[in-house]
């Protein structure tokens, strides 16, 4: 056998066994008569080591080991002279009496240490490589034992893991589809799918009752640091449930799998209506581990002669505590920049300072008085030592400014706990969204979400204001600022249906199209239901405290959207474009 042992294994109790390891090398060091050799595999580390005076032969091999040779090690462990009580094997060392070279390796492009000197493209080029440090293979590691967690526990619950197809047609909603050539059916294309979406639904008319699937899913989009071209969804969907089953089920399976993998209780999630979120916190994603709510303040600030404030459609503000004697002018302007920066777009900031000497300084004190400003005070519940943080201007677009001005002071002023973790639902969200581009209604969720039943008689209307209010049985899942998983009691129902498509701008023509198949399902009895999707990849992320789920993923993409490693997207063949018929295609158009 190639090893009698893996390389984080061995321990004091092992003393005088006779074993074999096999693994690469992670360095060697010589100390004159001695030479040691670090042994890695994903296990852990063990140090051989090779004595000149006993067998110069054999230390003579073990110096000519470079970084990264695969070798195997047979030899007798014994208690190490200098301990290293930084790893697990760090009471014992192997006195090596044979070795077997079982592959050299060119000297690597980077460090293979936990903390490396290879940059992003480079790393990703040989990820293969990147792959063997430590760091990365934890994170690969943890996504495996997330996923059998998920797996457990949903089968504990009855539900059915079922496949869906990869090759489906291309629909209008959404984001950009990957698509493929049919070359049996020349011009004509499949889509990669977006979401399993109409086959869990379609499942659920066939009687399943309850469907999982961790799934791959592919969008066409511009990528950030938490999304990837193709992503991998936890997707479950529930027949005869009310929303309040899907919670309890889904917040069920959310605790289940921080205590199997982390070790944490999570005490029961918070809900939170879309309106509440957005008012509070300007965001649908709020992130609870700190406060600094959103106070608004038309009522206390206008009408006092300052302009930017009384022409405004909305002005509010957040509090932060305890830093007004360490903020300069200078610490101001900067964020004041940094707000003005095209991402963000703000206009400009106001400020007030309740100084610990009870003394008040504002960048609008000529404006407001003393007593005026400690009213602002008042209502964010300021005390001396704070600060007062005001936008104003167009209410949507200042909500959405001051959510990520709090979130940036969360994190300059440390008021995030490392290893806190703070889920809520968010419900209620909207049925639909207004798109002034395209000048029609889109979806919020997607154009299966059902309404909230006393919200139904709002769709027949033509008023924007009515239509919308409308609510849908739609929620979301939230972690830390994250929204890790969302979904929605679906409709059920052939005309309610339609005259949803109707809303969204389709035609009966185009909607039988698209979605005829779905809506002929529902007329055989389709039982009401629902579902979530988790995003896995986020999920494995955030539970690790990391802003990107590259790493999370053995063979990602690029922020292009390339695969750096087989140097993808590629072109094809002339003959392949024959086969598919795309040069025909080509010369037609």
């Amino acid at each position: 056998m190639y090893r009698t042992h893996n390389c984080g294994e061995l321990r004091i109790s092992h003393v005088g066994e006779t074993v074999t390891l096999a693994g690469w090398v992670q360095i060697g060091r010589d100390f004159g008569g001695l030479t040691f050799i670090d042994l890695r595999d994903r296990y852990g580390i063990t140090q051989l080591v090779f004595n000149m005076d006993e067998n110069p032969e054999l230390a003579e091999q073990a110096r000519k080991l470079g970084r990264e040779f695969v070798i195997q090690a047979i030899g007798v462990v014994r208690e190490r002279s200098n301990k290293n009580p930084n790893r697990a094997t760090g009471d014992i060392e192997i006195e090596v009496t044979r070795l077997t070279i079982l592959n050299g390796s060119k000297t690597p492009p980077f460090t293979i240490e936990d903390e490396s000197d290879g940059g992003d493209d480079l790393r990703m080029k040989y990820r293969y490589l990147d792959l063997r440090r430590k760091p990365l293979q934890k994170k690969i590691i943890f996504r495996s034992q997330l996923a059998i967690e998920s797996r457990k526990y949903l089968a504990e619950n009855g539900f059915l893991e079922i496949e869906t197809p990869y090759l489906i047609k291309s629909t209008p909603e959404g984001a950009r589809d990957f698509v493929v050539p049919s070359r049996m059916n020349p011009g004509q294309f499949y889509a990669l799918p977006q979401s399993p979406q109409t086959f869990k639904q379609i499942l659920m008319v066939a009687g399943m009752d309850k469907y999982f699937q961790i799934v791959r899913c592919f969008r066409d989009e511009d990528l950030r640091a938490d999304r990837q071209p193709e992503f991998t969804q936890i997707d479950c969907e529930m027949a005869f449930v009310h929303q309040e089953d899907i919670l309890n089920t889904f917040e069920g399976l959310t605790k289940a799998l921080f205590k199997k993998t982390l070790g944490i209780e999570l005490d029961d999630f918070p809900r939170m209506s879309y309106d509440e979120a957005m008012k509070l916190y300007g965001s649908d994603k709020p992130d609870l581990r700190f406060g600094m709510v959103f106070s608004e303040l038309n009522d206390l600030a206008k009408g006092h002669g300052f302009g930017v404030f009384d022409e405004a459609e909305l002005v509010v503000g957040i509090c932060l505590k305890g830093q007004a004697d360490n903020m300069s002018n200078k610490d101001f302007k900067k964020l004041t920049e940094w707000l003005k920066r095209p991402q963000i777009g703000a206009k400009g900031l106001v400020y007030v300072k309740f100084q610990g000497d009870g003394s008040i300084k504002s960048s609008v004190g000529k404006f407001y008085s003393d007593e005026q400003l400690k009213t602002w005070g008042d209502r964010m519940g300021a005390e001396a030592g704070d600060v007062l943080f005001i936008l104003s201007g167009e209410a949507e677009k200042t909500r959405n400014q001051l959510s990520s001005l709090r979130l940036e002071l969360g994190n300059r002023y440390g008021l995030i706990k490392e290893g806190d973790f703070k889920p809520l639902w968010v419900v209620d969200f909207p049925l639909l969204e207004w798109d002034e581009e395209s000048g029609r209604y889109h979806a919020m969720h997607h154009p299966f979400t059902s309404p909230k039943k006393e919200d139904i008689p709002k769709m027949e209307s033509s008023d924007k204001k009515v239509l919308g209010a409308i609510r849908a049985d739609a929620y979301d899942l939230v972690l830390n600022g994250s929204e890790i998983g969302g979904g929605s009691i679906r409709i059920h129902d052939r005309a309610l249906q339609e005259r949803n498509f109707k809303l969204l701008g389709f035609t009966d023509e185009e909607a039988e199209a698209q979605f005829g198949f779905l809506m002929g399902a529902f007329e055989y009895g389709a039982p009401p239901h629902g579902g979530i999707a988790f995003g896995f990849d986020r999920l494995a992320a955030v539970m690790n405290g990391s802003a990107s789920i590259r790493d999370f993923i053995a063979f990602p993409k690029n922020n292009q959207g390339r695969d750096m490693m087989i140097d993808a997207p590629a072109p094809i063949s002339e003959e392949q474009k024959e086969e598919l018929a795309i040069k025909t295609i080509e010369k037609l158009n």
